[in-house]
């Protein structure tokens, strides 16, 4: 075996307990992180969404590991954006920091979504997908953080360096799905977490609730606990409207964005992921791709969208720029005009006077 496969094996470990793939569990042991009654979709040991499939074995893995088509991304990739952001909005206002770390000031409040300030989304320093441009905003330009809203575990959303950061600087409310608090107190024990279920609600004040709904995802930090961490994506009410934080989904029957819809009304803003998503036959179920996302804007009936989770850390096998070419491919043939679905770069902010006025 050349040189060359051997590093895309090594690439593919460090993947597999990075989140952008992962095998079933090697071992049935108790779960580690939570402790629960069996649910709906808790089976003592592990979450799942009924009726969806999202588990991939090791030959699955090695098949696309080895099958070939990974584009080559370049060892850098700079945005033309760069954001200091206001201490506080009254209004609306979100900008992308990377991949899918997001600033969301709403209503008064500063909530960080999925924060990732490390240079690699990797459980080790010197491996996994490294960051191909840094954070849209410098750590030190953060305005107060008052919530951290976690989606899920991989190492591309929960960065547990970063939350220690957070924490140590402002103390924000730290919000998770059911099992990531042990996660965050495995690294940090003076982070306090506050943990939902699906469906589940928690008022930050100033009129502002996030709800956690379901997600068509799965979670892990290493080979024996997957899915042992409940998943998910939130829904923020609040007075100036509500967004759509997908976080990590397939796009399923589209029922978990319908129902979204159903719940909460159309939101004034979907922040969708766009990237991850080849090949389709590995990443179909459970990373959208643009077209997907196109679905999802229209079953949420969401005013706008902006397309997140591409362009920072490669995970699979489309250039880096794919996701941009195939979202207005998509637009176009839903008849839907681009200033409603805008591909973020990081640093880029949104703001529904400027969409209007696109």
């Amino acid at each position: 075996m050349d040189r060359r496969s051997l590093g895309r094996i090594a690439s593919a470990a460090a993947v597999l307990t990075m989140g952008g793939v992962g095998y079933a569990a090697a071992v049935r042991r108790r779960n580690p992180y939570y402790d629960g009654p069996v649910s709906d979709h808790f089976d003592g040991i592990r979450f799942f969404r009924p009726g969806i499939a999202t588990d991939r074995g090791p030959l699955e893995l090695l098949r696309w590991q080895m099958g070939g088509g990974r584009a080559a991304w370049p060892s850098s990739y700079p945005s033309a954006f760069a954001d200091r952001p206001p201490e506080r909005v009254a209004g609306l206002r979100a900008v992308l920091v990377g991949h899918a770390t997001m600033l969301l000031q709403l209503a008064g409040l500063n909530i960080l979504v999925d924060p990732v300030w490390s240079e690699r989304a990797s459980p080790v320093r010197l491996a996994g997908p490294r960051r191909a441009n840094p954070p849209g905003i410098a750590f030190a330009d953060l305005p107060p953080i008052d919530a951290v809203l976690v989606t899920h575990n991989h190492y591309d959303h929960l960065d547990t360096a970063t939350i220690s950061r957070l924490w140590e600087r402002s103390q924000p409310r730290v919000v998770a799905p059911l099992g990531n608090d042990a996660i965050i107190n495995g690294h940090d024990d003076e982070v306090r977490v506050e943990t939902l279920d699906w469906g589940q609600s928690l008022d930050l004040g100033s009129g502002v609730t996030v709800h956690l709904e379901p997600a068509n995802h799965w979670s892990a930090r290493g080979i024996n606990d997957r899915r042992m961490a409940l998943w998910g994506a939130y829904a923020v009410t609040s007075p100036v409207g509500t967004v759509y934080l997908a976080g990590d989904t397939g796009y399923g029957d589209g029922d978990t964005f319908r129902a979204v819809r159903e719940r909460f009304g159309a939101p004034k803003l979907a922040v969708l992921p766009i990237g991850a998503y080849e090949p389709r036959w590995f990443m179909g179920g459970q990373h959208m791709n643009p077209a997907d996302a196109v679905l999802a804007f229209r079953d949420l009936a969401a005013e706008n969208a902006v397309g997140v989770h591409w362009g920072t850390f490669q995970l699979t096998n489309e250039a880096i720029d794919a996701p941009v070419q195939d979202l207005a491919v998509a637009l176009g043939e839903a008849g839907i005009a681009p200033a409603r679905f805008r591909a973020l770069r990081p640093g880029e902010v949104w703001t529904p006077g400027e969409t209007a006025a696109g």
